[in-house]
């Protein structure tokens, strides 16, 4: 199945919170969940038995949401984060963060994982030098990731930059002059903002 394209307000307002899916717009009370916050659709106002089965979806949905990914992408991640050491629930976790769209997310040059997306699609990051058109890519520590030259005369992207109140993640050395941005460190859990019960996760997929 391919990547949602419906109207995202529809996700947030599914999962009962912000996902912060449309950047500004998502701090304003043009927000759905400001203006309704209940789920979609004709029996979204109903209550409704949540099973534990259905605890552990949505916690997977929301993740899935949040980070903009597809279920096959969710499964793949999940099996790389079992089969490493640790805890399963927040390696998975850190492997989400670790994505190119997240991480040029979190270093402020896109006002949401979808628009930070957009840019990487389009050629404006390079990593290491190179230029990097794949928002899966998975980074490491020391990985330098940056805007093009040529990129950094776009309106967008100066936007973008004059906007960014600063670095948001410990794990992440911000060059805001620059535009370029390092990774120093593997982000912990206590890093990571979304408010998600990874351990459903796992057991949804451990069934």
């Amino acid at each position: 199945m391919g990547r949602y394209t419906g109207p995202v307000c529809r996700l947030c307002r599914r999962e009962g919170m912000k996902l912060f899916l449309k950047g500004d717009r998502c701090y304003s009370d043009q927000c759905a969940i400001v203006k309704k916050n209940y789920a979609p659709g004709q029996h979204g106002q109903g209550r409704k038995k949540v099973t534990e089965y259905g605890l552990q979806l949505r916690e997977k949905q929301k993740v899935r949401r949040f980070y903009g990914i597809s279920e096959s992408q969710m499964l793949k991640y999940y099996n790389m984060a079992d089969n490493m050491q640790g805890i399963t629930g927040e390696n998975l976790l850190k492997i989400l963060e670790l994505r190119l769209d997240n991480v040029a997310y979190r270093m402020g040059l896109g006002s949401s994982r979808a628009e930070a997306r957009q840019l990487v699609t389009h050629g404006h990051f390079k990593v290491n030098g190179s230029k990097s058109t794949i928002p899966s890519a998975i980074l490491s520590v020391d990985d330098v990731i940056e805007i093009k030259e040529k990129s950094r005369s776009s309106e967008k992207i100066k936007d973008l930059a004059e906007s960014h109140s600063g670095n948001t993640v410990r794990w992440i050395d911000m060059d805001l002059e620059n535009l370029k941005g390092s990774i120093i460190a593997e982000p912990d859990r206590d890093d990571i903002d979304i408010p998600v019960e990874e351990h459903l996760i796992v057991e949804l997929y451990s069934r």
